[in-house]
């Protein structure tokens, strides 16, 4: 991990076309500006582990359901 100190209103450049900037710092919080293309995705570290954790649950519930699917529709099938 790269750790830079910045001051309010200096900025970091990621690759071309990402400009990090430090708006502001009030006491332990810091106000970040991100300037940034609209394709790039920019989440709260907290809110992107959420959002993989709900997507971790949904395919496992969808591998359940489909493990418990497959039966009956073969049953059905083979009622026939």
């Amino acid at each position: 991990m790269l750790v830079l100190g910045r001051k309010a209103n200096e900025s970091l450049i990621i690759g071309d076309d990402i400009v990090i900037t430090i708006l502001g710092v009030d006491g332990d919080r810091v106000k970040v500006g991100i300037d940034a293309p609209a394709n790039v995705r920019i989440l709260r570290h907290e809110l992107y582990e959420s959002i993989k954790q709900e997507n971790l649950r949904a395919a496992k519930l969808a591998t359940q359901t489909s493990e418990t699917l497959l039966p009956s529709l073969q049953g059905l099938f083979q009622a026939d």
